[in-house]
């Protein structure tokens, strides 16, 4: 993709009813896959009394995550290309798919929807706390750096291919399956 593709934007961008509706699904399409896929490790961790991960919980996470990328990547889709993911917005971006001022926007959106999602969340569990994330035994940081790097490619690669690539023809709703079930693969 040639470099005088990538825009800067105009200020005005910033407030046109578009970006701001864009904006607002990329909140909801975030806040829906938190909130789903938190969700999810928070019950196994109050259904398992906090105990180790099993095969069978990490599978069940893994496809709670991915039913909940299809989920949101499908209901923003229409409205904003459904990124859910900063890392998305950023390939699309660079790509010159959007402006750097709607990426913003978007970014913005996109982590004040996962913080919302949290938010209800601990609200509506009582106060369980949000779990959070850590290498396992054996895995030192530049090693999880490295994976987190081709797992995030393969993403964003995922997304290019099946949803934004001009060239694709109509993939329909294949799109945001591939988006939702690339995803336990980049995790777990």
């Amino acid at each position: 993709m040639p470099i005088r593709n990538i825009a800067i934007g105009r200020p005005q961008e910033a407030t046109h009813p578009d970006a701001l509706k864009a904006a607002l699904a990329e909140f909801i399409g975030t806040l829906i896959f938190v909130f789903a896929g938190e969700g999810s490790g928070m019950a196994f961790n109050k259904l398992t009394d906090n105990g180790a991960a099993t095969p069978a919980g990490l599978v069940a996470a893994a496809l709670a995550h991915a039913f909940a990328l299809f989920v949101a990547v499908s209901v923003a889709a229409n409205i904003s290309g459904g990124h859910v993911n900063p890392a998305v917005t950023f390939g699309a971006f660079v790509g010159g798919n959007i402006t750097l001022l709607r990426g913003i926007l978007y970014w913005i959106a996109q982590c004040l929807g996962s913080a919302a999602a949290c938010l209800l969340l601990k609200f509506s569990t009582n106060g369980m706390t949000t779990s959070a994330f850590a290498l396992s035994s054996g895995v030192g940081v530049w090693n999880a750096v490295v994976f987190e790097i081709v797992m995030t490619f393969g993403l964003v690669y995922t997304v290019y291919a099946t949803a934004v690539d001009p060239k694709k023809g109509n993939l329909g709703t294949i799109a945001p399956i591939a988006i939702g079930f690339i995803l336990p693969t980049t995790d777990y």
